[in-house]
């Protein structure tokens, strides 16, 4: 099976500004996800499939998820937000604990971290000068931010395209 759902995502302007094209790859990105895990069910959203791996496509929203509240929560914004999922005991607990009984509530949570950090970073309008938050004790910006999630979300969307493929076959881009 190679055949995928109507693309949805908006491709990236290939003529941008600086701020517009950071937003709008972040964006693709995030629309890519989605788009690797319609049409799983809850089991198949849960499967490890790509031995000696654990990663799932659900633990890969998760973290996500968690990587979005992160940095353009508590770093952008100098919030401090509690990860729901992991624990110096449990450090892993967003990749590995999802359930198929609690699969679809985590993909939209997924989807409510998303609509939050979306609402953060378009508030904050400049790139360069100092986020309220900090990585360890050094200042950082917005363009380092937003760049760093788009190669997050790069490298997760190949997992999920081996991940993908090995639960039902399909491919895509």
């Amino acid at each position: 099976m190679t055949d995928t759902p109507a693309d949805a995502r908006l491709e990236p302007p290939l003529l941008a500004a600086e701020r517009e094209s950071l937003d709008a790859w972040l964006e693709f990105h995030r629309a890519t996800v989605l788009q690797k895990i319609e049409g799983l069910d809850p089991e198949q959203l849960c499967r490890r499939s790509v031995p000696p791996s654990s990663l799932s496509p659900l633990g890969i929203v998760r973290h996500l998820g968690v990587v979005e509240e992160y940095w353009l929560g508590e770093v952008l914004l100098g919030e401090e937000r509690p990860d729901p999922y992991c624990t110096p005991e449990n450090p892993d607990g967003d990749l590995l604990d999802g359930t198929p009984e609690t699969a679809l509530a985590d993909v939209a949570v997924y989807r409510e971290r998303v609509a939050a950090a979306r609402d953060a970073q378009a508030g904050w309008t400049a790139l360069d000068g100092p986020v309220r938050g900090r990585l360890g004790r050094r200042e950082l910006n917005l363009r380092w931010i937003l760049t760093h999630l788009i190669e997050e979300y790069a490298r997760h969307a190949g997992h999920l395209d081996l991940l993908r493929e090995a639960i039902d076959g399909r491919t895509g881009e």
